[in-house]
């Protein structure tokens, strides 16, 4: 096994159910060797696929974490064929707190991988999870959402495929999860990929993975929830791990490329002209910045350097310069069949 420092509760070999945590080191003054808990539960049953659900890698993000820990309390080792390995809150101190980044070392571990073995926390959990877990992996999902400051529908990412069996593993995953939009990537991934993403550990490791954007705004979305918790149940039928579900018919999804975000120039209030879903034409004003502060001065008005249709916006209202207002999107030119 790769040098970690984190023990884990759980045999990742054994067959049947087990539920428990890898222990993180954390000394601090109440507790000279004490440890942080992320939650894991690893369900086996005879020869098959392994899949890795994570979720909690942000915080603030909470479909994902409701049905990943809704999947561990459901399923049985008699109800999987293979082996399945679920993390609700990959940086549990994010998660716990209901925050973006860690409060204990403000480690965005989205963006830490493929971390350190000997460094903060986020980094010894980015490590693991990229070193010890996803090389057990086939396949593995991350769940995110936009967190406190973006909205997004639900959907799904994916990278372009570098072989024919990526592709063909990516098209598995993107129907089977069968959410309303997919952003494809145009580059990257592959197991040269140098993203310091989840995805780029699993791309790194050869995993055929995706991603998803699942709501946001610090909140949960009850429609987007049941989007999620039906998505990784087909995903589980369709790699034949989930032998007693019937999935049912597929509502089918819009393949997407984002074209760029649109960003705020000065602090102020945002006031949005646009939603999510809505057509934008290049040129067009989706959004007004108010200056309620400054007696007599008109709003800015934000124009779009894009044209396509809304895939995320900000769900704050206040905002500064350099925040992200909205993300566009438009057709992808390639086809899931």
């Amino acid at each position: 096994m790769t040098t970690t420092q984190i023990i884990s509760e759980v045999d990742f070999e054994a067959e049947g159910k087990q539920s428990g945590y890898l222990r993180v080191p954390h000394s601090v003054d109440r507790s000279a060797y004490g440890w942080l808990p992320v939650p894991i539960t690893v369900i086996r049953n005879g020869d098959g696929p392994t899949l890795v659900i994570s979720a909690g890698v942000h915080g603030d993000e909470y479909e994902g974490q409701i049905s990943v820990s809704q999947l561990a309390n459901d399923l049985s080792a008699q109800d999987v064929v293979g082996r399945l390995i679920l993390l609700p809150m990959l940086n549990f101190p994010a998660a716990q707190a209901g925050r973006r980044l860690s409060p204990i070392d403000d480690g965005n571990m989205n963006r830490l991988y493929p971390g350190d073995p000997r460094g903060t926390p986020s980094e010894m959990i980015a490590h693991f999870h990229e070193n010890v877990i996803l090389p057990l992996a086939d396949y593995a999902v991350d769940l995110h959402s936009g967190g406190s400051s973006l909205l997004y529908p639900a959907t799904v990412l994916r990278g372009p495929g570098h072989t024919p069996e990526e592709w063909a593993g990516l098209k598995t995953l993107t129907e089977a999860f069968d959410l309303p939009y997919t952003w494809v990537f145009k580059d990257g991934g592959g197991k040269g990929s140098t993203a310091r993403t989840a995805m780029g550990a699993a791309n790194r490791k050869g995993v055929i993975n995706v991603m998803a954007e699942l709501g946001g705004g610090n909140t949960l979305t009850p429609e987007i929830l049941a989007l999620t918790q039906r998505g990784l149940r087909r995903i589980l039928s369709t790699l034949g791990m989930l032998p007693g579900y019937s999935p049912d018919a597929p509502q089918g999804t819009r393949a997407l490329h984002v074209q760029g975000s649109v960003y705020a120039y000065d602090a102020g209030v945002f006031e949005p002209c646009k939603g999510i879903g809505d057509a934008v034409k290049n040129g067009e004003t989706i959004a007004l910045i108010h200056y309620p502060e400054t007696p007599g001065r008109l709003p800015d008005r934000v124009i779009s350097p894009f044209g396509g249709i809304v895939l995320a916006m900000r769900a704050m209202a206040q905002v500064a310069r350099g925040d992200a207002l909205y993300q566009i999107a438009d057709d992808a030119d390639c086809q899931l069949a």
